[in-house]
């Protein structure tokens, strides 16, 4: 075994989770098989692939910067249920 019960106990703890009996060998039988399925994946051979951050390639889609003017100051405002002059009012958070 990969993982111990104990150890499961233990990262609960510091989780602040409270597990049942049952729950704690269900994760430790889970984790375990987790640990044991990576160990099957080191036993390939990486030595040709190269390091990736992801495995689809992503790029993101950025639109050019384009200035334009501003919107009136009604237009903002119109749907805020309590506006206030030219500001958006909300309620106070922090006393």
């Amino acid at each position: 075994m990969k993982i111990t019960k104990e150890e499961v106990a233990h990262v609960a703890h510091l989780g602040r989770l409270e597990l049942c009996e049952e729950e704690m060998l269900s994760f430790t039988f889970q984790l375990n098989r987790f640990l044991e399925y990576i160990d099957t994946l080191n036993e390939l051979d990486t030595s040709g692939v190269k390091p990736m951050t992801h495995p689809l390639a992503l790029s993101n889609a950025f639109r050019e910067d384009m200035v334009t003017p501003s919107l009136p100051d009604g237009i903002p405002l119109a749907g805020a249920p309590a506006p206030r002059e030219r500001f958006f009012s909300v309620p106070r958070v922090i006393e």
